[in-house]
């Protein structure tokens, strides 16, 4: 996603600059590709900057912020991160604190290799003119709201249903191995919800290489909930879900039952009772006959 942000800002006739220390030869050729203008450090590639934009896995964006503003940063800080609107809060007072302005922004969509397909949600006092920056490229800028966390909370609701559906949809076909009633699931899936068979492998291809960076994700999208008084265990699950299938990172090929081979590696937590269902660990006795 991040190189076709950058790619993006060269076309609407921006100068990039990124920082090669550190990084591959795959980075490398992703940034030359796209006409990007090595610094060398990021202390440098800030130096030589107006604005940084900021994409990244969530987990990383408050450090990231630091990093920046370590570097004497006091231009637009953009993160564009899938963050919760109170991680906004937090990296708002660490780019203000040393005399930077934040601007907010939630990335929907794949990355933006052609126009029509992903959206770059802006909200803060200096929104429009990030917005400008993406003028000619095929990401298109939004402004939604001149308060950060606004972008945010949009991209938290996004993701609340697309990553969140996919997490449940993965663990569903995992529980029917583990009961013994996938053969049937799937036939009243042909027979009722035609479109499941085909989502199932695609989710499965399309989100398990993804799911180390969508933990974090999980856990943003959670406290969000939270923080708006709804409950926040079903994101909570969904980072588990994920987590489980870590391993499966940049992953060219996979299939469902990898996905389901990983989500109930640890086993099920009681066994199966005599009508077929999970019977709890702490069953009585008078239950086990």
């Amino acid at each position: 996603m991040g190189i076709t942000v950058a790619a993006s800002l060269v076309r609407s006739g921006a100068a990039v600059m990124w920082a090669s220390e550190g990084r591959s030869a795959a980075t490398r050729a992703r940034a030359d590709g796209a006409g990007l203008t090595d610094a060398g450090s990021v202390t440098d590639a800030c130096g030589q900057s107006d604005v940084v934009i900021s994409v990244c896995p969530p987990g990383a964006a408050v450090e990231l912020a630091r990093a920046v503003v370590a570097t004497g940063f006091r231009g637009i800080y953009v993160d564009a991160n899938a963050i919760a609107p109170a991680t906004v809060a937090a990296i708002d007072a660490i780019v203000t604190e040393r005399g930077g302005q934040l601007v907010d922004g939630g990335l929907v969509g794949p990355p933006a290799e052609r126009a029509g397909t992903t959206r770059l949600y802006l909200s803060g006092a200096r929104a429009e003119t990030v917005a400008g920056l993406f003028s000619a490229g095929p990401l298109e800028a939004r402004v939604i709201s001149d308060e950060p966390g606004a972008a945010s909370a949009l991209k938290m609701c996004y993701a609340a249903y697309t990553k969140g559906t996919a997490a449940l949809l993965l663990a569903v076909v995992a529980l029917a191995e583990a009961t013994g009633v996938a053969p049937a699931l799937s036939a009243e899936w042909e027979r009722s919800q035609r479109d499941l068979p085909d989502r199932v492998a695609a989710t499965a291809l399309g989100s398990a290489p993804k799911a180390w960076r969508w933990v974090s994700e999980m856990e943003e999208i959670a406290s969000t909930f939270a923080d708006a008084g709804l409950p926040d265990g079903f994101h909570r699950a969904a980072a588990d879900v994920f987590v489980r299938l870590a391993e499966l990172k940049d992953a060219a090929a996979v299939t469902t039952d990898d996905v389901t081979a990983l989500l109930l590696a640890d086993g099920p937590r009681g066994g199966l009772g005599p009508a077929g269902g999970l019977r709890p660990p702490d069953a009585p006795a008078a239950a086990r006959r």
